[in-house]
């Protein structure tokens, strides 16, 4: 059983920090962070050992009618890090502020803001929480924002980045892209040249701004080289995306009649430029 908590004499009820059997507290399944890193969990659990608890977790207690009586366990709503480094160290007891929350909508705010607050998320963990308080709860982006501290804007934008096909999310998930380089994704319509972006995206370690420049690019009229080719044979499109694929840039094939035209090819800086002549043999 959990140790029996012993109320401090000059606090209001949610202050008090109670030492609680780590065995009785169980995770939020409302947990909006789903993958945590070995290393730091290990980190933590250095500090812990060191220094002790920073901060207490923050728990909900839950009762259970059973045929002998009340079993009584502890649902965490914050501290989801803490907890797994306690059980790394082997520790019996932790600290914890037992809150008195029966609605589940304030169970998912609470693990919501803690973690965010932290900048423990990722930008698609983010999201999909932001979703799920929208979804399941029936909160508009504006209660969101204001329940979190930030502006409606920030919320929306978060929320938009779900609308990326699978491999950017992924890819947004393990940092290999940023959430302003998943913006910029959303901005192109057509799928190919979005997969296209995003590989010199990755492949190029492209900025925020040479992408912004590749999307200015492919909005105005003539300048476009990521969609280009719509109205070209089977052939020349499957040759103008292997040579796109060899070059890991943007490549144009224009017709021009039955047996002329011109190749271009695109790039957005000096080290795009010197990568490309390297690929022909030729020095910058």
């Amino acid at each position: 059983m959990a140790a029996a908590p012993q109320k401090p004499q000059k606090k209001a009820d949610e202050d008090h920090v109670f030492h609680l059997e780590v065995s009785k507290i169980v995770s939020n399944p409302h947990q909006p962070r789903k993958n945590f890193n070995e290393d730091g969990i290990r980190e933590l659990a250095y500090s812990i050992r060191e220094f002790g608890f920073l901060q207490p977790l923050v728990v909900t207690r839950v009762e259970r009618e059973t045929p002998v009586g009340v079993d009584v366990s502890y649902q965490l709503i914050a501290g989801e890090r803490r907890l797994m480094a306690a059980k790394m160290l082997g520790l019996e007891i932790v600290p914890a502020i037992i809150r008195n929350v029966d609605l589940e909508i304030e169970k998912l705010q609470l693990a919501v803001i803690e973690n965010i607050q932290r900048e423990n998320l990722n930008p698609i963990e983010a999201a999909r929480a932001f979703q799920r308080l929208q979804e399941e709860f029936h909160l508009t982006q504006r209660e969101i924002a204001a329940k979190l501290g930030k502006s409606r804007e920030t919320v929306a934008n978060s929320v938009r980045l779900l609308d990326l096909p699978a491999y950017a999310q992924e890819a947004l998930e393990k940092g290999n892209i940023t959430e302003s380089h998943g913006r910029f994704l959303l901005a192109i319509e057509n799928p190919g040249a979005q997969k296209r972006l995003f590989d010199d995206i990755v492949l190029n370690k492209l900025t925020t701004r040479d992408v912004k420049e590749r999307v200015r690019r492919e909005k105005e009229p003539g300048l476009s080289g990521l969609a280009s080719g719509d109205a070209l044979s089977p052939e020349l499109k499957m040759m103008q995306e292997r040579l796109s694929a060899e070059l890991g840039t943007p490549v144009s094939i224009h017709k021009k009649g039955e047996e002329s035209g011109k190749i271009e090819i695109s790039f957005y800086s000096k080290e795009e430029l010197q990568n490309i002549l390297d690929k022909f043999g030729t020095e910058g």
